[in-house]
């Protein structure tokens, strides 16, 4: 019988990912404030949306109200469009960013 066939160990260059791997950045969800809806209408879309309580939907609401705009959701980009297309469905003024 014959000795086994000996071989030499192989060098295995790094893949080039062509610079930096970029984190998977949440998506945020933002509303801004509009002159059409009501205060009470937009905590009521936020709870019935998202679950929230009274408490933080006021909050939500007031922040759009005074600052013009509130982060009201976040999650990965599917989440986020759909979040941005249910708050249109009732009426509100949204859009999604990359935070």
């Amino acid at each position: 019988m014959s000795p086994a066939p000996l071989t030499a160990p192989v060098e295995v260059d790094e893949p080039d990912l062509g610079g930096e791997i970029e984190v998977d950045r949440p998506w945020v969800v933002i509303v801004w404030n509009d002159p059409i809806n009501l205060m009470d209408y937009v905590t009521y879309v936020f709870q019935k949306l998202f679950g929230y309580s009274h408490e933080k939907a006021e909050k939500l609401m007031l922040d759009v109200h005074f600052k013009g705009k509130a982060v009201v959701s976040s999650g990965s980009r599917e989440k986020a469009e759909l979040d941005v297309f249910r708050l249109h469905e009732h009426g509100l003024w949204a859009t999604m960013q990359q935070d």
